[in-house]
């Protein structure tokens, strides 16, 4: 696929071809580096804090969920590590393709993440009545996004709905052990 390209299985449903060098659905703050950096410290200290839970016994959805945060935040960052390196640079023009490892686009940790589903459910106009946006295109719901993207979300609004007890306890004290006499 070309680079904005579009495969329609669905009305609703389109397999597209977007590349973005920032978070979850395109979004960007600051420089590359700074993202990749800041992806590699919160894996780990994400890892860390799952690991303590599972010692603890924490409940097992709260664990699952955490460890798709996980598992998205590091799908993230091995496209970002690897996929410059390993492709030309994409263009609506023409196909991208592989090239010799290390003579991609991009050096380490600098590549683009490849998102790819997209779900338009709704596409309408706004009634001409509304300030600012009255008589513009709508659609719900824009963003592209990828499975890594996907699984982060899903499981923050599992976090919030099913474990707010959990989160509420999250601390950076280390616990003591006080024994009363």
């Amino acid at each position: 696929m070309t680079l904005h390209e579009s495969i329609r299985v669905t009305d609703w449903f389109y397999i597209t071809f977007i590349e973005n060098m920032g978070m979850a659905f395109g979004m960007q703050l600051g420089s590359k580096i700074v993202l990749s950096l800041f992806r590699v410290v919160a894996i780990g200290v994400l890892g860390y804090y799952i690991w303590q839970q599972v010692k603890r016994n924490a409940r097992t959805g709260y664990i699952v969920c955490l460890s798709l945060v996980l598992a998205g935040a590091a799908g993230n960052l091995i496209d970002c590590m690897f996929y410059g390196m390993m492709f030309n640079e994409s263009s609506p023009y023409y196909l991208s393709y592989l090239v010799d490892f290390g003579t991609g686009y991009a050096p380490f940790l600098m590549g683009k993440v490849v998102d790819m589903f997209y779900f338009p459910l709704i596409e309408t106009e706004w009634p001409t009545w509304m300030p600012f946006v009255g008589g513009q295109h709508f659609v719900f719901f824009s963003p592209v996004f990828n499975f890594a993207d996907a699984s982060i979300s899903v499981s923050v609004v599992l976090l919030l709905l099913f474990y707010r007890e959990e989160i509420s306890k999250i601390t950076l004290k280390k616990e003591t052990n006080n024994v009363e006499e």
